[in-house]
């Protein structure tokens, strides 16, 4: 049985979160919309029926996570519940039916803007975790192997002046990938249905700054086909969102197309790899090396996977720092408090306004607000 906290016992609108979320400042904003907010305790994933359970006779609103599968059950049990919105403490919602959603009238609210620069943080991290082949040189060090220096002692890549792609160019795609144009000199390639002007504007810029210094200027460039990127790139990263044309996108086939000892970051959604592939290709090519911050079956592992010396796994952390999981829950609690409260849409996506104070008297994102005839917000 779940054990469930209840936090503002008085208030009139009852509000399931179903995981603790970190710091205070979300409480507040719920508190404030006069919500009596019940936060489970447990670490385990909910399962439908147990959410079902919980949003009970009477519930006005509800903040899940990515791990939980929120469709027809659980949107038809929350209208009849009286409920007015659901929000994912997350920036995507691959774990959400929208349609379904829609169909209830349950606007559905996510946490855009603020896991950028974090997650692609990450994604630079796991980079060079793996060219550098950090984890194997920490286990070999904690297991009291290391005698000495050698000169070939865990030899690994030097990514200096050589050329990243990025599968996906968003918002994360496009952080990640200026930050290892700028701080690594090295050439982007990119591949997403629409061209990203601003991306290849910005890294256009930084090569003329590097021309007007006497260097060689860094270039980017979109590849129309992805196989063009696979073969051209030195690593390869993967930031794009999961849907029926990206399930399995990267397969044997992709990955016999990749350079003998190529680099493969994954910090979007696990099951755009083929694990079973993977792991067939990195047990063939020890040079070639994968590191993975999401997994197709998680939290289990794909057999194999963790045996190999020439992965990075870390589990899920991309956005993991304390101000970026504060400020997610900032934006879940407050797309609830306004969306409850019967207050319009913020247009846009900048988020900051939301993460000071006075809050705007706005849902700060909803994926299906259009569908469902939601008000903007207009400045007073």
């Amino acid at each position: 049985m779940m054990e469930w906290e209840t936090v503002h016992a008085s208030g009139r609108r009852r509000v399931v979160v179903t995981k603790r979320l970190p710091g205070t400042r979300w409480l507040e904003i719920l508190k404030e919309a006069d919500c009596r907010v019940e936060i489970c305790r447990s670490e385990a994933v909910l399962t439908v029926a147990e959410i079902r359970e919980a949003i009970g006779s009477r519930c006005a609103g509800a903040i899940g996570q990515l791990t939980e599968e929120w469709g027809e059950t659980l949107f038809a049990a929350l209208k009849a519940a009286g409920g007015k919105a659901y929000s994912n403490y997350a920036v995507g919602y691959n774990n959400v039916d929208v349609a379904a959603a829609t169909r209830h009238g349950i606007p559905v609210g996510n946490t855009p803007g603020v896991l950028t620069e974090t997650t692609a943080e990450m994604a630079v991290a796991l980079t060079f975790a793996a060219a550098r082949r950090l984890g194997e040189a920490e286990r070999f060090m904690r297991g009291g192997k290391f005698t000495g220096w050698l000169p070939t002692l865990f030899l690994g890549e030097r990514l200096w002046r050589k050329t990243v792609g990025i599968i996906g160019a968003g918002r994360i795609g496009s952080a990640y990938a200026l930050m290892m144009a700028e701080g690594f000199k090295m050439n982007v390639l990119y591949h997403d249905p629409r061209p990203n002007p601003r991306l290849e504007g910005a890294v256009r810029e930084y090569g003329r700054f590097l021309e007007s210094r006497g260097r060689t200027p860094v270039t980017c460039r979109r590849t129309p086909r992805l196989e063009e990127l696979l073969k051209e790139a030195d690593c390869v990263s993967l930031h794009t969102v999961l849907d029926d044309t990206t399930f399995h996108l990267i397969n044997a086939k992709r990955l016999s197309m990749m350079k003998e000892n190529a680099l493969l970051i994954n910090t979007s959604r696990g099951p755009v790899i083929d694990e079973a592939a993977l792991v067939a290709h990195c047990k063939k090519h020890p040079r070639f090396r994968a590191a993975l911050d999401v997994f197709e079956k998680e939290p289990a592992l794909t057999p194999g996977l963790a045996d190999l010396e020439n992965v990075v796994i870390v589990p899920h952390i991309a956005s993991a720092t304390r101000w970026t999981r504060e400020s997610m829950a900032v934006l879940a609690a407050a797309n609830i408090a306004a969306l409850v409260s019967g207050n319009p849409v913020w247009p846009g996506t900048d988020m900051a306004p939301f993460l000071g104070k006075p809050l705007p008297a706005a849902a700060p994102s909803v994926v299906n607000a259009r569908e469902l005839g939601l008000p903007v917000y207009r400045a007073p």
